[in-house]
Order: C-alpha cells, then structure tokens, then sequence
C-alpha cells in the first residue's frame, strides 16, 4: 500500500496545472502538463471548453506535446489602445493577461486570456526548417451542446468557396460525411457562448472540423500541401495531387492563434475583438492613400443597364455609363467584374470590346476608382507585373476571386497578394476565400472578404434551399465577428416569401426594401457594393439617396438587441452622426430600443421603414422624419423579411 501510495503520488506530482485569468478575473484558460498538453476554458468557474489536447507532430515522428516538461513558466500582462480605421470601431482598448509557457525540446505555448475571449498558440525555436505532419487541436465539451455549423458543400470538402447557411443541431449529430469550416458556435444556453475561430494564420494552412465522437468535441482537420493542380476554364487551380504534410516551416516561428472567443448573451457577439486583437500589426506603412466606400456593381445584375443609346454589356460604353452613375451619386468605385480581361488565363490580356485606358482614364476625371475582378491563381502568376502595370494604368484595386482553399500554398499566395498590392497602392476585395483571419490589421489594404452565402446565392438558389431573412440574422453573430463581409446587399428587386424565386439575370432578393437598407448597418463592409443595375437606382431615387448617405467607416459600433437567427439592431457611430438598422427573419416583429446611445440635445431621425402593405409587396416601404432625444424608445415595427433604418443628424 506505502508503494501504491507513493507511485501515484509522483504520477500526480507529475501533473502540472497553469491558469491564465482575463483581467476582470471571471474567464480563464488553463494549460496542463502530464501525458498530454491540454487546455481547458472556464467562466465564473463553470467550465465552458473540458480539457481539450493540442499538439505538432513532426516528420521526424516528435510529437511537440507529448510528455511536456516545463522549463520556465513567464507571465505578463498587457493593456494597449489598437487604431483600427475600417474596422466596426475606430479604437479600442485591449487588455490581456499571458502566460508564455517554454517547454523542453525548443518549443513552447503561449496562452492568453482576455475579458472577451481566450486564445492559445505554439512556437517553434529550432534551426532550419520543420515539416509538420499534423496538429491536434480539439474543443471539447461536457454534455453534448448544440452549435451552429457551416458545411462544406462540396465533393471534396477541402476545396470550397466556404459560403454556406448554419445547420443548428447537437455536436453529436455533426455530418461525419463531410468537413465544417470555422467560424463556429456552440451555445451553451445559460453559461453563454463560445464561437471558435483562429488569427495570424500565415504561411501554414487553416482549419476544418470533424467531431471526435470519444473526445465529445470538434477536431482539426489540415488540407495537406499540394504538389499537383489543375486548372478549370476560369482558371482556378484545383488540387490533384498532394504530399503527407501539411506544412513546411521556418524553424523558428510562432503557429496561427486557436481562439475561443466568450459571450454571455448574443449581442455580445457582433462585437467582440479576438481576431482583430490577436491579429499581426500592420505592416503597411503609410495608409492614408487606403479609401473605403461603396461600389457601383455590374455582375449581380447582369451588367442590367437600358433605356440608353447603346448595346448594355461587357464593353466600353456600358462602365462609363457605370462610372457617370457613381460620380453622380458620391459612391467612391465601380467594380469591373468578370468578362472585361483574361480570355486565356493571362491578366495582362484584355477583351477588344473595353478599352481599359479610356474607363480608367475616365473615371480618374470623375474621381471614382475602378476594381478590377480578377481570379487568385491568374493574378499571382504574373503578380508583380501586373500590380505595376496597372497600378500605373490608375487602377484602384482588386476583387480576387476563386481561391477555395486553405492549404499552406493557398494562404501563403493570400498574403503574397496582399503585400504586393500594398506597395503598388491597390486595395483588395477577396472571394472564394475562407473567414478573415485578421490579415485586413496586417494589411489594411485589404479591406473586405467573402466567405459568406451572399446575395449572389439568390440568383439561383431556390427558397427551399435558401432562407436569406432568417440567415442575415444569424451570421453577424457568427462569421462576422472574424472579419467584414462582402455580402453585396443593395437589390432593388425584392420579394416576400411566397414571391420569391431565383433567376440569374434578372435577380431578387427575399425579404423587403427596408430589409436590404437596413443591411448597410447591420453588416460590417467597409468596401460595400450596390449589387444593382444604375437603371434600376435612378428609377427609385429616394432608395438610391437614403442608401449613399451610409458611411463605410465607423466609430463606434453596439448591438442593442438580438437573437440568433430571429432578429438584430445594429447601431454604429461615425462623427457626430448615429446610424441605426434592424433585420428581422420571416417573422413580423416589433422591436423597442433605448436610444441612450445618442448624446445630449435633439436629433432629426430619418427613418426608412416597411410600408403597412410590405407582407404583400415587398419593395412597400415608407420614409419619415421625426424629433429625437436620448431619453426617448424607437419602437421598430418590421414585416416578415423586413427591417428598419435611421439616420440620426443631430439638430443644431
């Protein structure tokens, strides 16, 4: 028994335990040295995460750890005012307690607990280069709570253009036939939420999710290094062949961030900081040539230009007629979408019906920049040339498309994009491409992302398969907290549910007018489309005026009131001037909010809201005018598919 009792005393003694608290001292992260490395996440000491492992298996077979032995334990803590110009708030405070926890082999985890979330990360202080085979990285659970999971919805899951709605059910009935990609949440009812997301992933591949059903939690899955590609006819390259590996490294580096970030109710989410705040500083060094605003949008609406005295489409007079349309109405870019280049995969080539010198010249004289569509694998095979060249041209930027992957060779021509644009002075619009991982802090040139199921999803997807009212309430608390999306709101078109049907060249939206309004606040875009044709603009006036009037650069940002996937209130700040916007799901709902935000004196409200007859007739909407002051409540009346926006000026 004395030697029973001393062999299981040394294997506890064995055990080692390191707690990291945020500093309001009620979320905490703690790392555990004994046969495995864990960490696990507590809140007002009600566990949120259970010990979840974490680990890097090398080719030499190493596995960085197991059997962990600590050589030195560190621990700071941190307070920092971070500039965040296209972000939801122009500033912000960000505190942090850390633990940097070096451990025997040349590695190490630094942990780090914040008041709105907790976030780990490994390092490697090793010569050379190191191939990684793997990396455990689990999120594990007691019970089995439910969680809001997007899919892949593809054959192959690890190449996708990660534009999916959320399937809210139990971990345990988790698609094992397929992968989810990250951001996702897991609600936990009365302990809060925990949405599960990553940051600073450079130069090493992103992750997907399984559920390990033994562990009762989600895992990582890594997309290997491609070795073989093949090209489709919008010369996307797709991956054939691929090595045991999933990435090759520097020796000496620190790995992206895992991050589990904490709300206790939804609209703490929206909001919260983590990936802005862990994200790598800006590497650009003079900014101020960087401009946000709207663009004018020939796509989505099938470059939908009539009544003029020219044929409408891929051609030269269409984009000046695009370029009069922005200058007229203060939007700041037209965006020249597929079709005006690249006929055979090369972006230096253009099509003989669009003279791109003329529009860009032409343009330049209207002061609106021209973005130019582009996919991922053509511009980075000529990159720098054609950064140059058209940089040169007068171009603004670029909307690069097709990437649908996240592999170590996908992410590294990312940022390769990213910092060869910076230097040539163009901004960059990415879709087809994965959550933002904070790389718009470390290029602020990049100032939007897709990966969302947009309103391009309605030009051909059915209303049985699409419930976009009920979706754009849910993902601001979701996919928006890693980043801005490029949704491309803005249709003219709109319908109510029983209306609704998806065609592709004369495309609508579900939902009401005062719904797609209200979307330019509710969703963080600070390079934002006008998904519809300048026809259709100029025929509803009012709409086009109340629409321009939006900032795409903000203040302040708060969340009054919402629910998951039924409703949302968005209030933001830019100068002295309120913006207000409400979406509801296909439920008619009336919302009262306090309007304690503003500050003192009257304010002139200009309300754009549904019209009585909107449950019918969706583009039904009404415009007012009305005296406020910060003691008063806005009762919000939205139809099924509505919403509800207001521009406050206050009265001098």
């Amino acid at each position: 028994m004395l030697a029973a009792a001393t062999f299981f005393g040394a294997a506890a003694a064995s055990v080692k335990t390191y707690e990291v608290k945020s500093p309001d001292g009620r979320l905490s992260i703690v790392l555990t040295a004994g046969d495995r490395l864990t960490f696990s996440v507590a809140h007002d000491a009600q566990t949120l995460v259970a010990p979840s492992e974490m680990a890097l298996t090398l080719a030499s077979g190493e596995v960085l750890g197991e059997a962990p032995k600590v050589r030195t334990a560190r621990r700071r803590a941190a307070a920092e005012t971070l500039d965040a110009p296209l972000y939801r708030q122009s500033r912000f405070d960000a505190a942090y307690n850390e633990l940097d926890l070096r451990l025997r082999g040349d590695y190490g985890v630094i942990a780090r607990a914040y008041d709105d979330g907790v976030c780990y990360r490994f390092y490697t202080e090793r010569d050379g280069e190191l191939t990684i085979v793997g990396e455990t990285a689990q999120l594990n659970f007691e019970g089995d709570p439910s969680a809001y999971v997007p899919y892949s919805n593809t054959k192959v899951p690890m190449q996708t253009s990660f534009e999916n709605t959320y399937v809210y059910a139990p971990l345990s009935e988790f698609k094992m036939q397929t992968l989810a990609f990250m951001p996702v949440l897991v609600d936990l009812k009365d302990k809060g939420y925990v949405l599960y997301t990553e940051s600073d992933v450079e130069a090493y591949p992103g992750i997907y999710l399984s559920y390990d059903k033994q562990a009762r939690g989600l895992t990582a899955q890594f997309a290997p290094v491609p070795t073989a590609t093949r090209f489709t006819k919008r010369y996307e390259d797709v991956v054939t062949e691929s090595t045991d590996y999933i990435a090759r490294v520097e020796g000496s580096r620190s790995y992206p961030w895992r991050i589990v970030a904490y709300a206790a109710t939804a609209p703490e989410l929206p909001v919260n900081n983590m990936v802005w705040q862990t994200a790598e500083a800006s590497r650009v060094a003079d900014t101020s040539w960087i401009r946000d605003g709207k663009i004018a949008w020939d796509w989505w609406n099938a470059w939908g230009v009539y009544g003029v005295d020219f044929k409408s489409g891929i051609n030269t007079e269409t984009y000046k007629y695009f370029i009069d349309f922005a200058a007229d109405h203060g939007i700041e870019y037209v965006a020249l979408d597929e079709g005006w280049g690249v006929p055979d995969g090369n972006v230096m080539h253009i099509v003989p019906e669009v003279d791109l010198e003329q529009i860009v010249s032409y343009a330049k004289q209207k002061k609106v920049g021209i973005i130019l569509w582009v996919v991922a694998k053509v511009l980075d095979d000529r990159l720098e040339e054609a950064c140059s060249h058209y940089s040169q041209m007068g171009v603004a930027g670029w909307k690069v498309d097709f990437i649908n992957r996240q592999d170590q060779a996908a992410v590294e021509r990312i940022y390769r994009i990213a910092e060869t644009s910076a230097r040539h002075n163009m901004v960059v619009d990415f879709h087809g491409i994965y959550k933002p991982t904070g790389l718009q802090r470390t290029y602020p040139n990049v100032i939007n992302f897709e990966g969302i199921f947009g309103l391009e999803q309605l030009k051909w997807t059915d209303k049985t398969a699409a419930d976009m009212p009920a979706f754009d309430c849910t993902f601001p608390f979701i996919r928006q907290v890693a980043g801005p999306v490029d949704y491309t709101q803005g249709a003219m078109r709109n319908a109510s549910r029983k209306n609704f049907r998806a065609v592709n060249h004369h495309p609508m939206s579900q939902g009401t007018r005062a719904h797609q309004v209200a979307e330019y606040v509710v969703f963080d875009s600070p390079l934002v489309m006008l998904c519809d044709a300048p026809t259709a603009y100029l025929k509803e006036p009012e709409t086009l005026d109340y629409i321009v009037r939006f900032p795409t650069r903000f203040d302040e940002t708060l969340i009054p009131a919402g629910e998951i996937g039924r409703y949302i209130v968005t209030a933001r700040r830019a100068g002295d001037r309120w913006y207000l916007g409400a979406l509801t799901n296909w439920d008619a709902r009336e919302v009262e909010v306090k309007l304690d935000f503003l500050g003192d004196g009257q304010w002139k409200a200009r309300i754009f809201r549904d019209g009585v007859n909107a449950d019918r007739y969706a583009e039904d909407y009404r415009m007012e005018e009305r005296t406020v002051t910060a003691a008063d409540r806005l009762a919000m009346a939205m139809a099924p598919g509505g919403g509800y926006a207001v521009q406050f000026e206050r009265v001098q």
